[in-house]
């Protein structure tokens, strides 16, 4: 089950941290401190998705907070994925397909006629996921210090 939830929430918060640690511990190749954690999450900051211009999601596997997702508003008919993540203990049970169909319907709620977002190389789980479910990756949109691929879906 995928409901739209604060950010800021107990389990929105915990989710986000394994978030950060995951994709900091990748590209970092070690594990993260809380401290580094922390920082992450100062330093990229998840304000821009609330009402009425962005949206958190939560996905809950047998009651369980086991998977997030934030979208926002690029523009006014273009929006983009941010924070996708399912824990390694729901991934292939469905998790991350109905993570992706809820923020693709709270981007059509929001307006947007065409979803985009950025990876990296090293995140192979999340750009199968991706093109599995109809992100076609298109030139770069964006210079962020971690961006490697860049993907778009029309929803209109």
């Amino acid at each position: 089950m995928v409901t739209t939830e604060a950010f800021t929430t107990p389990d929105a918060t915990l989710l986000r941290r394994a978030y950060y640690a995951e994709v900091a511990g990748r590209y970092w190749n070690r594990t993260v401190t809380e401290a580094e954690i922390d920082q992450g999450l100062l330093d990229f900051p998840d304000d821009g998705l609330t009402a009425p211009t962005g949206r958190f999601v939560v996905g809950r596997l047998a009651g369980r907070p086991l998977a997030c997702g934030g979208i926002r508003l690029l523009d006014s008919v273009t929006a983009e994925l941010t924070r996708v993540y399912v824990d390694p203990r729901a991934r292939g049970t469905g998790g991350g397909a109905a993570l992706l169909r809820a923020l693709e319907e709270a981007g059509r709620a929001m307006g947007a006629e065409c979803v985009r977002l950025d990876t990296r190389s090293d995140l192979v789980e999340a750009r199968a996921l991706y093109a599995r479910h109809g992100y076609a990756e298109i030139p770069a949109y964006s210079d962020g210090p971690y961006a490697e691929h860049w993907f778009e879906k029309r929803l209109v």
